[in-house]
């Protein structure tokens, strides 16, 4: 379309708003790393994304970084660091292997080594570099039998290794740093003193992610907010019930709300500020709530703890200004804009779905240069339709790490010519929701009840609803009994206590009921379902409490073979 460059009309503000978020993988009371996302996106997508900003001076986005994410990715700093320096095992079996911590001996432990090299997309991360490939054709032959096993010598296990690391590098690190141009031009026959240059770079990169961003945000360049401590769906610590609000037929726990809820909610809220304090040094000034999920308790949380604004997804809206507007419909520009919540003192910036999801599904496959320019003509209709609103604004908010992988080249084209563009744009303005809200000029609407739900689908029903994540609402709720009973009837020391709460923080996070229901891959219902498992019983103990029996048997299914493998693609 064509663009009036002569108007005065004040320029669309466009606000991208990249979701730092990762389980916590680690297993109780500092055990191993179940799985080793963390430290893989860190190198890969965190880095990226921090290179990509940094590269461009016009640019501006909001960052939220889940809190349990910064505890993580300090520890494999440190970790790292204490390998290089005291040769101490590293907590997280991919990475000890890497580092020589003693290549597993039983052949089951060398199939599953294999096979956790093989996690990674094909079409981008393996077939991309030929000396990898051909390894994971080799193992994939390997692992066709169990006695093939016996083939494997410990060379290759290594070269395996080394490439499924180098593989998982970030472009920005790939295309400059020498150390890994030189460990890819090798190919294989890869050194003890080969895989410690890895490492190095590893500890390195991920050192140094967190004061990047810090800086970014110092000057001015970035807005950096947070997410509840350990990524809680809070309405529903409120009241279980409050998911009919969107879907009145949702099958429900037959456990009784959660005990002590809101108390709960504002401690992981507080926790989470303290956190992103912590490792940002200010405090943040707004919330993207786990997984956009909201109802009015939570809303009226965040205005008394503080916090400017909260975010969350379209449909959310939708089904707010429905229940408002039933008779004569939402406003034209509904979705672009920002709203007051509760008391007023707290205001709402809603995604849009249809240009999140371009960016998140549909554009991978695309040229860069042609999926740019199909997101700017959809932002230059929206600057055309929303033509005399003060305070328009459009909210791009997905996930900052899973989408990239399915890009060539870990999204590099896309990103620069994204943030290239559109900080050069006459009638587009990159912006953060704190710079919108200092830029009205006209009070925004004010919205008096949120539908509770979150960005997917508007609903709870990720997390509630289904056989599966019910009973592991029951058996959360029956964890947080024993722990309300014993707090009552035992004494604790501080650090014991302390440690109580965190475990129990654990157990409450939104990931462990994201992954349970039949229509999620196997393996990732596996690992997840496992490692709840394992948390629950291990707060049970902490408490001085003899684990329930249940906690000993599989309760939850995947779709398909728990060992196929893969890790669904999820953008949040």
């Amino acid at each position: 379309m064509r663009v009036d460059n002569k108007t005065d009309e004040k320029p669309l503000k466009v606000v991208l708003c990249w979701h730092m978020h990762q389980p916590y993988y680690r297993g109780p009371d500092g055990s191993d790393y179940e799985l080793p996302w963390v430290y893989l996106h860190g190198i890969k997508d965190y880095s990226d994304m921090a290179c990509h900003l940094e590269n461009h001076e016009q640019a501006r986005a909001v960052v939220n970084f889940a809190p349990l994410l910064l505890e993580q990715i300090e520890d494999y700093s440190h970790q790292t660091r204490r390998w290089l320096k005291t040769g101490e095992r590293i907590r997280d079996p991919l990475l000890a292997a890497l580092a020589g911590h003693g290549l597993p001996l039983r052949l089951r432990e060398r199939r599953k080594l294999v096979r956790d090299c093989l996690r990674a997309n094909e079409k981008r991360l393996i077939n991309r570099f030929e000396g990898f490939r051909d390894l994971v054709e080799i193992a994939r032959w390997i692992d066709q039998q169990p006695y093939n096993h016996s083939y494997l010598n410990d060379q290759f296990l290594i070269d395996l290794l080394v490439w499924y690391h180098l593989a998982w590098m970030g472009e920005s690190i790939r295309r400059n740093d020498l150390r890994i141009i030189s460990l890819e031009k090798k190919r294989h026959n890869y050194t003890e003193s080969d895989r410690r240059q890895l490492i190095e770079v590893i500890a390195e990169v991920l050192g140094g992610l967190i004061d990047r961003y810090r800086r970014l945000a110092e000057e001015g360049r970035i807005e950096l907010s947070v997410t509840p401590y350990a990524h809680p769906i809070m309405p529903l610590f409120y009241n279980f019930h409050v998911a009919r609000e969107s879907l009145p037929d949702m099958p429900l726990p037959d456990a009784e709300d959660y005990p002590g809820g809101r108390e709960r909610a504002v401690w992981h809220v507080r926790k989470g500020i303290e956190i992103f304090e912590r490792h940002f040094g200010f405090r943040p000034k707004g919330c993207w709530p786990s997984e956009g999920a909201v109802s009015d308790d939570t809303v009226r949380l965040l205005e008394e703890e503080g916090f400017r604004w909260l975010a969350s997804g379209q449909q959310v809206l939708s089904n707010s200004l429905g229940a408002i507007h039933a008779d004569s419909g939402a406003p034209a520009s509904w979705v672009h804009g920002c709203y007051r919540l509760g008391q007023g003192k707290l205001h709402g910036f809603f995604r849009d779905d249809g240009l999140s999801d371009l960016i998140g599904f549909t554009y991978s496959d695309w040229h860069a240069d042609d999926a740019v320019s199909n997101l700017i003509h959809h932002l230059e209709d929206i600057a055309h339709k929303t033509k005399g609103d003060p305070n328009r604004v459009v909210s791009i908010i997905m996930d900052g790490e899973n989408a990239w992988e399915y890009y060539p080249e870990n999204g590099v084209y896309f990103l620069d010519a994204l943030y290239k563009r559109l900080s050069n744009h006459p009638t587009l303005a990159l912006s953060t929701f704190s710079d919108c809200l200092d830029g009205i000029t006209r009070e925004p609407a004010y919205l008096k009840h949120l539908v509770a739900g979150s960005w997917v689908y508007g609903t709870l029903s990720t997390w509630i609803g289904d056989m599966d994540k019910n009973r592991g609402w029951e058996m959360l709720v029956d964890a947080k009994k024993v722990y309300d009973q014993a707090l009552k009837k035992r004494k604790y020391d501080a650090e014991t206590l302390r440690k109580i709460e965190l475990q129990l923080a654990t157990c409450e996070g939104s990931d462990w009921f994201w992954w349970f229901g039949d229509y999620n891959p196997g393996q990732a219902v596996s690992d997840f379902e496992h490692l709840f498992r394992l948390q629950l019983g291990h707060l049970h103990t902490l408490l001085g409490e003899k684990p329930p029996d249940y906690l000993h048997h599989v309760f939850a299914h995947g779709s398909g073979d728990p060992s196929a493998g893969g890790v669904m693609r999820r953008n949040n």
